[in-house]
Formats: C-alpha cells, structure tokens, sequence
C-alpha cells in the first residue's frame, strides 16, 4: 500500500516548482500594487493640495480599469492562451509603472491617474489569469492547496506596498513644483521588475490548460454527468438557467460591488482618519503606512483564521455574522471616542478579510459551464472600488472623516442581507 502524500508541485514526474513560483510572483506584485497605491491618497493631498475627494480618483482609475478590462482580457486569453494573458498584463503593469516614473517631473495628477489606468488593466488581466495555472502546476488532488499556498503571497504582500511607500513619505519635503520627483525611483524599480517577471514568462514552459483545470480554480470539483440533478440542495446541482437569471450570482456580482467599493474606502481613509485625528503626538503622517500595514496584517490574519473557521462553520453563516460586526464597528468609528475608535477601525479590517473570496464562491455556485463567465464578471465587480471612494470623501470634506466611515454601512447591509437570503440558489 502506498501512504505517500501527493506532491504540491510533481505531476507525471515533472517538478513544477520554478513555473508556480513565477505564478506566485504575480499575486504578490498587484498585492504590491494595491497596498502602496492605497497609501498615496494622505501624500497626493499634501503633495499636490488636493481634497479628499479629488486624491480618491487613485483608486477611481486603478478600480475603473478592471471594469473595462475584464471582458476583453478574458476574450484575449480565450484566442490567445492564458500565458499569453500573462504576459500581457505583466506588459501593461510596467508599462504604467515606467510611464509614471518617466512623466513625473510633469507634476501632473491626470498623467498619474492615466498611468493607473494602464497599471489596472494590467492588474485585471493578471487576476484574470492567474488562478486556472495553479490547478495545474502539480497532482489534481492538491490543486486546492497550491491556490490558497499563491494567495498568501498576496495577502503578505498588501502588507509590504504600504512600507515601500516610505520612500514616497520620506520625500515629502521637496520644494514646491518638485514633489513628485519622489515616485521616479519606486516606479521605475517595480516597472523594471514586473519587466524582468514578464520575461521569466517568455522563456518558461508552461502546461497547457483544460477545461476541468479552470473549473477547479474556480471552485467546482464536482459537474454531474447526467446534468439531471433537480434538488438545489445537492452539490452536483447545475442551473440550466442562463447566467444573470441566477438570482444568486445577480446578487453576488451587487454584493461583490459592495464590497470592493467599501473596502476600498476604509482602506483609503485610514491613513485621513489617524492623521486628521491626533490621538497620540506619534499619529503623524510620516508614520501612516505603519498603520495601514498593521491594518493589512489584521486582514491577512483574518483571511488565514476565517479559512481555518470555514471547517467547522458554513461560509454564509460566518459572512453575515462579520458584515454585521463591520456594521456595528463603523459607528463607533464615526464617534472619535479615542483608542476605541482606532481599535473598531483596525478590527474592520480583519472583519471584511473572507468577504470577496466568500461572496465569489457563494455567486458561483452551480453555474456549470457559466462558471469562467460568471468569473469574469465578478472580476469586472471589482470597479465597485472605483465609484464609492469620491462619495465617501466628499462627505468627509464637508463633514469630517469620522462622519465619513459611516458612509459604507449601507453596503455592508446588503452584503449581510445576501449572506442572509440572497446567496441562496433557487431553482
């Protein structure tokens, strides 16, 4: 009898290690990508003297992006071939990156915001890609293993963007006219790396992929033969209905706008909120990406701990109990109570950890052959986070940014109300 473990990278005698790291590069660089852009907003206010509606539209042109780029990246990787696909959107990130480094000296925002627009399209095609070749770098039975091993890199990389964001900090003394000099040097290394990553691709050999690979990435494990299951309650369920009359998928895609949109606004307001309110002599904006990289440690561990919660827990269950915490924290936030505050701020942040992966399984749920479509809608779900930061500051300019984070809370109700009832497929 044979007990030995099926290997995470060996597959018919070829090791898949070297290929798999380079996958993992790339959820560890857009993770890069959003923890440092995040932290920009609070430096292009001082920067550029910009209110905090007009600093959202960072996240306006990286969010937006994926709203126009999901379909057609999916349509490229569909003629074209998933490394293909890759190597695509590696080109569009550092083609962003350099342009930035490279038009800095204009002083312009709109060229910023237009270079994030490239740098999301990028983003976009990446994330579109990425998972289907972790399910096939290695034994079928360990493809689930291999894409939560990819997705750590991610999640340990948002809190690392915030900390490559000193240097942008650390060059806020400038003279006026000069202050974005001090992107030239982080760009231009991230465009040259993402280059150098691209090129790894270029020359490596990669598996093809099936069908049955990409149904795996995204989560469906078993398809019934027969495709005559009737009872919804049954995993081999597949809905014969076209895809946007699934309720449940409709009001997964809502939910996942919801959610992107208000995660993002937390994410971008935390460094306003710290430094608009001087707690303590340290809360000073040369120390901002410290907090938000505490904040994406705690949503990390979230990630890692509502994982281990999920064995013992149904997923709706556990998503509608954390959006309501979110929900009670949220007021709390908007009192300025002090450390209270601070703490109901930072506990968010682990709270909204398993909301996109939950919501993305619950809104997938037996679509069958629906399913890669389904997925790239819920990709394009993503520019959820391109709307919702203006509205939150510009009620933060006219009525504080305590105030501000009360603004999310709708959102968080209707991410409650679908792990309530809405997740649920009808036949």
């Amino acid at each position: 009898m044979n007990n030995k473990k099926p290997s995470l990278f060996v597959k018919d005698g070829v090791n898949y290690l070297g290929p798999f790291a380079a996958i993992s590069a790339l959820f560890f660089l857009w993770g890069i990508a959003h923890g440092m852009l995040d932290t920009l907003d609070k430096n292009f206010q001082m920067m550029l003297h910009l209110q905090k509606w007009e600093s959202s539209f960072i996240q306006f042109s990286l969010y937006g992006a994926y709203f126009g780029m999901a379909i057609p990246a999916g349509m490229f990787i569909k003629k074209y071939g998933y490394k293909k696909g890759i190597i695509f959107g590696l080109s569009l990130f550092a083609a962003g990156a350099l342009i930035a480094a490279g038009t800095a000296t204009f002083q312009s925002f709109i060229l910023f915001l237009i270079c994030l627009l490239i740098i999301g399209a990028g983003l976009a095609t990446l994330e579109t890609a990425a998972n289907p070749y972790t399910t096939k770098l290695g034994p079928p039975d360990t493809a689930e293993r291999r894409i939560n091993f990819a997705q750590s890199f991610n999640g340990l990389s948002w809190v690392i963007g915030p900390l490559i964001a000193l240097y942008i900090y650390g060059n806020q003394n400038h003279e006026e006219g000069k202050k974005m000099m001090s992107i030239i040097l982080p760009f231009a290394i991230i465009g040259l790396v993402v280059l150098a990553i691209a090129f790894i691709f270029m020359r490596i050999k990669l598996p093809e992929i099936t069908e049955a690979d990409e149904n795996a990435a995204h989560g469906i494990t078993q398809i019934s033969e027969s495709g005559v299951v009737a009872s919804v309650d049954e995993p081999e369920y597949i809905s014969p209905k076209p895809l946007w009359k699934n309720k449940h998928f409709t009001m997964g895609f809502a939910a996942q706008a919801c959610y992107v949109a208000a995660q993002t606004g937390v994410f971008s307001y935390l460094i306003n909120f710290i430094t608009d309110h001087g707690m303590h002599p340290r809360f000073d904006v040369e120390y901002a990406p410290y907090f938000l990289s505490l904040g994406f440690s705690l949503f990390m561990i979230g990630r890692f701990s509502g994982s281990a919660l999920m064995k013992n827990f149904k997923p709706s269950k556990m998503l509608a109990f954390y959006s309501l915490i979110v929900c009670i924290l949220l007021p709390i936030v908007s009192l300025e109570l002090g450390w209270p505050s601070l703490i109901a701020l930072f506990s968010v942040f682990f709270f909204m950890s398993i909301m996109f992966p939950t919501i993305f399984a619950l809104a997938i749920k037996s679509l069958g052959h629906n399913t890669k479509e389904a997925s790239s809608y819920l990709v394009m779900a993503v520019a959820g986070g391109a709307v919702f930061p203006p509205i939150m500051g510009a009620v933060a300019d006219k009525y504080g940014m305590a105030t501000g984070f009360l603004v999310p809370i709708p959102l968080f109700l209707f991410i409650l109300y679908y792990a309530l009832k809405g997740h649920k497929v009808l036949a």
